[in-house]
């Protein structure tokens, strides 16, 4: 369920819109569930006007599915799924990593970095929504600073998959502060402009956080059977 308490003193559609895509992230509202305006209207408190701007943003934000006679839908993936993306994120992004540390003279490209990196180390794990946005903004700063448009075009496909999933990853135990870590060190890479390095820093970053996500996958699977055998 949503919860009011998560609506701020902005517009009706903008109160809907971040209710809504904070109860998406933090899986308040489960992957793979069904969007009833109806339902959501009432739960927030709302007319469903502000409900339907808010899934039309968030599903051209790719964070909820428009299905013709079904309506929108939460996305969900499996831990197949996860592999294929990761797979293809640790070249994409390891690339990334290793071209725009040969790109390292441009001065606004590492202060933009630097501060992102501030602003992460001060999230804690309360804030979750907050860092998952940094996190996104500083692999889609690498992304632009590779100067290849076709990595850039490649990364930007999945980029809201991967926002889906920076929440449920911090959670794993040990990995919010391990991200960030790894955040820094490829950052200082880049700033050496030691290439090699800076690749395989974050080939190395992007593995574990599929590990973790493939671990969180498999051990809400687990409790849903436990829960569902209870049940029977």
């Amino acid at each position: 369920m949503v919860s009011k308490a998560s609506i701020g003193k902005t517009t009706l559609s903008a109160q809907a819109y971040k209710a809504l895509r904070s109860s998406i992230l933090n899986q308040r509202l489960q992957a793979g569930s069904k969007l009833v305006v109806r339902v959501l209207a009432e739960d927030l408190g709302l007319s469903p006007t502000p409900i339907k701007s808010a899934l039309s943003t968030l599903e051209q934000e790719g964070l909820v599915l428009y299905i013709p006679h079904q309506g929108y839908l939460v996305p969900q993936f499996d831990v197949g799924d996860v592999e294929e993306i990761y797979a293809l994120r640790e070249v994409i992004e390891g690339l990334a990593a290793r071209l725009a540390a040969q790109r390292a003279d441009n001065k606004r490209f590492l202060k933009r970095l630097e501060q992102n990196l501030d602003k992460q180390q001060a999230c804690s794990a309360i804030q979750l929504d907050r860092y998952g946005d940094l996190d996104l903004a500083f692999h889609q700063t690498l992304w632009k600073a590779s100067k290849n448009s076709r990595l850039l075009a490649v990364a930007s496909a999945f980029q809201h998959q991967v926002r889906l999933f920076i929440n449920p990853i911090a959670r794993v135990a040990g990995r919010l502060s391990a991200s960030k870590e790894e955040h820094a060190s490829t950052f200082e890479a880049i700033v050496a402009q030691d290439a090699e390095r800076a690749e395989a820093i974050m080939r190395s970053h992007i593995h574990q956080a599929g590990l973790a996500l493939r671990s969180h996958l498999q051990g809400s699977n687990s409790r849903s059977d436990r829960l569902n055998r209870s049940e029977i």
